[in-house]
């Protein structure tokens, strides 16, 4: 027989799923996602004879340290509504073995190559985004530490809700104080498909909420030491520890572990009271209160770090105001104390990190990937990069 759920659902194998959308209104977009088609934008997935599976070399999330897991993203192009809508619907038919899940996430354009937080359709309802917009991108998310799941059909519908808590965040983003662990792992493959080399730049949340695709830093993070020093990463992985704990939402909108404080990790608590029982999600006692993995290069270079530490992250996508994209042929950006090549380097700016730009002022002239200018950006306070090697801002103010 058939039932209809909300996604995402693990059950028994050749169970039919569906998501049981409202009734459509006359405004409302409706349309069948593309399953023929995978190329490099998505991630551990085939397609075959119109339904999308695992592909068998899968990745299984680095950070994650469970290598029984294996999980692929299906990225769907990016769809123009009809009319402003805050919420998508989604309608799965598909086969999800035991140990197995599907889950479609939503998110939506908010201009300038800028993006919600990716928000995840449930059972009860669809995913609603923090605001109205035009634009719409959905991504297919598959797990299975068994058989692959299989979806054969994917039915969207755009429509409006009533809007969840605001995050409230200041223009830099919301920040918070959380252990750091170095993620090392080089040979290993994060969970956007990327293959960890020496002396990588990246970092990894415990949530996908804030998962950027391969080559692209839509999610990124500051990450800043005791010691001054600060590195702008994407986030290419899931971890450590969970894979569901957007630990930086208020509970309105975290996907788990909702009576913990905003900013509080659930493997901070776990390990420092007790909480679950000392356990993760997945049921291993936490050896550590890491809310946050960072690739070697970040954690070496960019930070300094000669241990794991204490670090101040900001979630640059939760901010406002001007920002752009860092562009290298590879190695990251030196961030100056001064807009000048010879001052002292006091952090890095990994290649496709997302900064948020508090200033510009005149300084040394410079070329770079973006041209030659003598403008350079305040990232933060006594923090500047050149303008040179970063596409994307616009409405940048004199400092």
């Amino acid at each position: 027989m058939t039932r209809r759920y909300l996604l995402p659902l693990a059950v028994a194998a050749a169970l039919t799923t569906a998501l049981a959308a409202p009734a459509a209104a006359a405004a409302d977009t409706q349309w069948r996602a593309d399953l023929t088609t995978v190329n490099d934008d998505d991630t551990g997935v085939t397609a075959h004879q119109g339904a999308v599976r695992l592909d068998r070399a899968a990745p299984s999330p680095a950070s994650t340290r469970r290598a029984s897991v294996r999980t692929g993203f299906l990225l769907l192009d990016p769809r123009e509504l009809d009319s402003p809508a805050n919420a998508v619907a989604a309608t799965v038919r598909s086969t999800v073995p035991a140990g197995a899940e599907v889950a479609v996430d939503v998110r939506g354009a908010l201009g300038g190559d800028q993006w919600t937080e990716w928000v995840e359709a449930r059972p009860d309802a669809p995913a609603v985004l923090p605001r109205a917009v035009r634009t719409v991108q959905v991504r297919l998310a598959l797990t299975a530490e068994g058989d692959s799941p299989e979806v054969r059909e994917l039915d969207l519908r755009a429509l409006n809700r009533p809007a969840g808590e605001s995050v409230g965040a200041e223009a830099a983003g919301l920040s918070y104080r959380v252990y750091a662990t170095r993620e090392g792992l080089v040979g290993g493959t994060t969970a956007n498909g990327h293959v960890i080399v020496a002396r990588d730049h990246f970092a990894a949340l415990p949530s996908r909420r804030g998962l950027s695709a391969k080559g692209t830093g839509t999610y990124s993070v500051r990450v800043c030491a005791a010691n001054g020093r600060c590195e702008w990463a994407p986030v290419w992985d899931v971890g450590p520890w969970n894979t569901k704990d957007d630990y930086w939402n208020p509970a309105a909108t975290r996907e788990s572990w909702k009576d913990l404080p905003q900013g509080k990790p659930q493997a901070q608590a776990a390990y420092q009271d007790g909480y679950n029982g000392g356990k993760d999600q997945f049921g291993r006692t936490v050896a550590n209160p890491a809310g946050i993995d960072l690739a070697d290069g970040t954690f070496w270079d960019g930070l300094k770090l000669t241990d794991n530490s204490w670090v101040t992250v900001t979630y640059q996508w939760t901010g406002s105001g001007p920002a752009g994209f860092v562009r290298t042929s590879s190695t990251p950006l030196n961030v100056r104390s001064a807009a000048n090549s010879t001052a002292s380097q006091v952090g890095l700016a990994a290649n496709y990190a997302q900064v948020r730009v508090e200033c510009q002022v005149t300084g040394e002239s410079v070329t770079g990937t973006q041209g030659t200018s003598n403008t350079w950006y305040r990232i933060a306070a006594g923090k500047f990069i050149a303008k040179a090697y970063v596409s994307g801002v616009s409405g940048a103010t004199n400092c």
